[in-house]
């Protein structure tokens, strides 16, 4: 018996033919105003940088700590910046632990178009929770992912994390 994978959101990603504007999509979010915090899945905006989920996640609270400024790569960022993005890593770490319960994160970044980027022009550090059994044949042999927690209860779980009100 066949059977089916129902993950929505990721039919806007497959069937978008791209940004529908010339303007980075992290640059966007990063200047919009805080009240499109929810629908842009924005957790936390520090002074340089902020904490995104990931809309298109490898693994339900795929996490992203994006400097506000567009940045290419490492060597780009300034001191302030490299320091948020660390201070930002303990405290995704620690909201990860205590609302998805994982036993284990991957972090990094993909730098370049050949270095994995899907925004190759605008540095971001992926942080993704994991558990002991996680990974399956699906992702080996059939290249899918199995995201098993919407955006949403992703979001009011991660937010009051990160001092937000939900």
């Amino acid at each position: 018996m066949t059977q089916r994978l129902w993950a929505p959101w990721r039919h806007d990603y497959i069937t978008s033919p791209g940004a529908k504007t010339d303007k980075c999509v992290f640059c966007r979010i990063g200047e919009d105003d805080s009240s499109l915090n929810r629908e842009n899945l924005v957790l936390h905006r520090g002074e340089h940088c902020f904490v995104v989920l990931n809309r298109y996640p490898y693994i339900n609270g795929h996490l992203m700590i994006v400097p506000f400024r567009h940045a290419g790569d490492l060597s780009s960022l300034n001191k302030a910046e490299r320091t948020e993005i660390m201070d930002l890593a303990v405290q995704a770490e620690r909201a990860l632990v205590k609302a998805m319960h994982c036993q284990g994160l991957n972090g990094g970044w993909n730098i370049g178009s050949a270095g994995g980027a899907g925004i190759p022009g605008h540095l971001h550090f992926h942080i993704l929770p994991r558990w002991n059994g996680d990974t399956n044949f699906m992702t080996t042999v059939g290249q899918v992912r199995v995201v098993s927690q919407s955006l949403e209860r992703a979001y009011e779980a991660l937010s009051p994390l990160f001092g937000g009100s939900e």
